[in-house]
């Protein structure tokens, strides 16, 4: 049986190295994709844990200016809700009264561990006051 053709009669016989070309584009395609959707799974919830603390930050601080609390509440409030965030223990929180306003600095590092690597996801962030301080 002679091999098939096209509509133009040239032969349409594959090639010994064409053959499967695809499904190894395919699964190679798929197996990145699975990693990316891993990785992700393993570092969003840290990145958004890190998003809300933000949050939780200003807000203490904004609620220390406009009751007239002491920059140390900040901290000990931040030190109450840090498990919910999960803040490491080790944490170093800096409460300060600068420029009228009061500020807060924390900083930590929480380890992500991937199979094979392990990322340390470092936090840094300064809240300030967006009220200045009235006298009272």
């Amino acid at each position: 049986m002679p091999p098939p053709t096209n509509d133009k009669g040239c032969s349409m016989q594959m090639k010994s190295n064409e053959r499967g070309g695809a499904r190894l584009k395919f699964v190679i395609a798929i197996a990145v994709f699975a990693i990316v959707i891993y990785a992700g799974y393993l570092y969003l919830p840290v990145a958004v844990d890190a998003y809300y603390f933000k949050d939780v930050m200003q807000n203490k601080v904004d609620v220390a200016v406009t009751q007239g609390y002491e920059a140390s509440w900040v901290s000990d409030q931040l030190k109450k809700s840090a498990a919910e965030f999960h803040v490491p223990d080790n944490a170093i929180i800096t409460p300060t009264l600068k420029d009228s306003r009061v500020e807060v600095r924390v900083q930590f590092t929480r380890p992500i561990s991937f199979p094979g690597y392990t990322y340390n996801y470092d936090f840094d962030y300064t809240a300030r006051s967006t009220a200045f301080l009235t006298i009272k």
